[in-house]
């Protein structure tokens, strides 16, 4: 699945819905001016008959995975971290977050299941290690070997 096409095409059809120039122009064949008519060529989704209810319904389906507890397994790992520190920061503290969720907050985790565990969503696991720690988020043994989750106030 294209996770991307997916909520992009479910985007469009929202669009539709809300707008009522859309909207007429998808479905009632209302007179429209050029910016609208090229919004709505542009949609996959849309023929000169009206919606295609084939891709519609892999749409459908696509969402519906989205929703369901297998979500995760829909999505690539992380191949590069953002190169600005902020944006880098939120991500690498979002997956130490997720991290310590299934692992569990309180735990002491070796460096190698950290690891593992931190590569299932990125693939600079390092970096994301490094940043977590550097950001206060984790603490790690003198020796580097053992890592623990720094509690937060919420």
């Amino acid at each position: 699945m294209d996770v991307g096409r997916v909520v992009g095409r479910a985007r469009q059809v929202v669009s539709v819905l809300a707008s009522p120039a859309l909207r007429a122009a998808a479905l009632g064949g209302s007179p429209v001016d050029d910016r609208t008519r090229a919004a709505i060529d542009s949609f996959d989704w849309l023929t000169d008959e009206g919606p295609d209810v084939s891709v519609l319904g892999r749409t459908s389906r696509g969402l519906q995975r989205l929703q369901s507890p297998a979500a995760v397994l829909e999505f690539d790992r992380i191949e590069r971290m953002p190169v600005k520190d902020v944006e880098r920061h939120a991500l690498s503290v979002r997956i130490v977050e997720l991290v310590f969720e299934r692992l569990g907050p309180d735990r002491a985790v070796p460096e190698p299941v950290l690891n593992a565990a931190v590569g299932m969503f990125a693939t600079d696991v390092s970096v994301v290690r490094r940043d977590a720690v550097d950001l206060g988020v984790l603490t790690r043994t003198d020796d580097g070997s053992v890592y623990r989750m720094v509690r937060r106030l919420a």
